[in-house]
């Protein structure tokens, strides 16, 4: 389908002629062609500004005459005019249009001509957002959400303290005698040995290991051992290594690592009472941590109920609007979410994890691709749901929108304020047009929530 549009403007733009034809659902062409009279203008200016600043020998400074300036300049002034008049004409014709571009494709400086006294005409080929028929997200049709009846009990409370207990507790030393099990602490000191010499990098003194945690150390697996073991007792453990292990004083040998159990310790849980309670803070009785405890815990449920509202209130939007999706905000999309997901595993992988015989980042790049392109196209058609709900409710970001945001992120990461903008700027324009566009679309997600009904 073609369409000829006309602007309606007094001046020389009024008769730009452009032409739009859709070329699919969510891609457009736009041929547009700028009148001669325009083109003239500009390659007027153009050349106004090169006698400005060029020096020719035996001519004062914008003195030069045109008919020399266009013997040597033409070209390089052609591209200054195609430079000059494309976005500009591009931006009318979009405003025009009446579409909103997700991706423009303009042709290069080289396939595009421009010449005096006649009309300039250039291609741009537009991906666009869709257009959408908003439904059922305020009265008379809000969304309908199952009332979440939890609340927080007294036995969670009671577990959260016990978790607080925990960790007020202290390592006294086991009564003469202990054997080692489940739930003790051995200190030891361990010392690896090689055809009877000490072999460095194989030591270490004072370590604390926690019976049932399965620790390694060293890079060997000491509990099996140390079970039933006394104060004072010494292990010799055995360690195989394979022919192919990176280091070669070791690789097919077997080390020798000898344990000394230095003292057995077992953990002390302080009594619950208001003592306790002077240790853990600014409080004066075990009550009142209770109540601080039920308050956080209540103020988090809170938070998780509201969290899984929406996450409804996001399927719902989802499954009763229907449009075209632009295939270059889903790649988009879908790029950033496997990149982030294969810089997690390096750098798990740098943090010493285990890492198994994995395919090459390339297979493992088209996997994760397969594997999440649904949700990729998922964000991007809720994201688009909320802009455009934003767009028709009158909903914007404002600077302090923007300061609160900033702040949270501070918060979070715990950085300073003035650090985190400092990053945001570092980032450019994307960066903060990200920032905005991830606040409109929780102020437009929080608007449908306060506007939902909850039932039950």
């Amino acid at each position: 389908m073609t369409h000829q549009l006309l602007s309606d403007s007094e001046d020389v733009i009024s008769l730009m002629k452009m032409e739009m034809t859709e070329l699919g659902p969510m891609k457009r062409a736009l041929k547009i062609e700028v009148p001669a009279d325009e083109v003239n203008l500009r390659f007027v200016q153009a050349y106004s500004e090169l006698n400005r600043q060029v020096r020719i020998p035996g001519f004062r400074p914008g003195k030069a005459p045109l008919q020399l300036l266009e013997q040597r300049y033409a070209k390089t002034i052609e591209e200054d005019v195609i430079r000059s008049l494309v976005p500009d004409y591009y931006d009318r014709a979009i405003r025009q249009a009446g579409i909103v571009p997700v991706l423009v494709e303009i042709p290069p400086l080289e396939r595009v001509k421009v010449k005096k006294d006649s009309p300039f005409s250039f291609t741009a080929t537009v991906e666009i957002k869709p257009t959408i028929e908003l439904r059922d997200y305020k009265a008379p049709n809000p969304i309908s959400l199952k009332q979440d009846q939890r609340t927080v009990t007294d036995e969670q409370v009671q577990k959260a303290l016990e978790v607080l207990r925990e960790q007020m507790a202290q390592l006294h030393p086991a009564p003469a005698g202990t054997t080692l099990a489940e739930g003790d602490f051995a200190v030891v000191d361990i010392e690896g040995s090689l055809d009877g010499s000490a072999l460095d990098g194989t030591s270490k003194t004072g370590h604390l290991h926690k019976m049932g945690s399965h620790a390694s150390v060293l890079g060997i697996d000491i509990e099996p051992h140390l079970a039933d073991k006394k104060d004072g007792d010494v292990i010799t453990i055995p360690q195989a290594y394979p022919a192919t292990h990176p280091d070669a004083r070791v690789a097919g040998k077997t080390v020798t690592f000898r344990c000394t159990v230095k003292s057995i310790k077992r953990k002390q849980l302080p009594a619950l009472d208001d003592e306790f309670a002077k240790d853990c803070g600014p409080y004066q009785t075990l009550q009142e941590i209770r109540e601080k405890l039920q308050a956080e815990m209540e103020r988090a449920l809170k938070k998780d109920i509201e969290d899984s509202y929406k996450d409804t209130i996001l399927k719902r939007l989802a499954e009763t609007h229907h449009f075209d999706l632009p295939t270059t905000l889903v790649e988009r999309e879908l790029s950033a979410m496997v990149r982030q997901q294969l810089q997690s595993r390096q750098r798990k992988t740098g943090d010493g994890a285990e890492a198994s015989p994995a395919p090459s980042q390339a297979d493992e790049a088209k996997q994760l691709q397969e594997e999440y392109r649904p949700e990729a196209e998922r964000r991007v058609k809720v994201g688009l749901i909320l802009e455009a709900l934003a767009t028709k409710e009158n909903i914007t970001v404002t600077n302090e929108d923007l300061s609160n945001e900033i702040a949270r992120l501070a918060a979070e990461v715990k950085l300073s304020v003035e650090e985190v903008t400092r990053m945001i700027q570092a980032g450019g324009q994307d960066t903060l047009n990200d920032l905005r566009s991830r606040i409109l679309a929780d102020k437009a997600l929080d608007f449908v929530y306060k506007h939902a009904m909850i039932q039950g």
